[in-house]
């Protein structure tokens, strides 16, 4: 997934935000939305790079022991 897709799809879940196109139109542009979506929208990206990391750790002492042997 992409770093565009996973917005989209964090503005869609948490924000109720269809696109984060420009579409030029206050109306399609700018929103209202609570508090507490803004907080979920930040905490499920959040989650995203903390579970990137750990992906990105894993592979790297994986990587790591099948480098020294050689």
């Amino acid at each position: 997934m992409t770093t565009t897709d996973l917005f989209t799809r964090i503005a869609q879940t948490h924000l109720s935000i269809d696109t984060l196109e420009t579409r030029h139109r206050d109306s399609l542009d700018f929103h209202d939305v609570g508090v507490w979506c803004v907080r979920d929208a930040l905490q499920a990206a959040y989650d995203a790079g903390l579970a990137e990391g750990r992906k990105d750790a894993t592979a790297a002492r994986v990587k790591a022991p099948a480098e020294s042997k050689h």
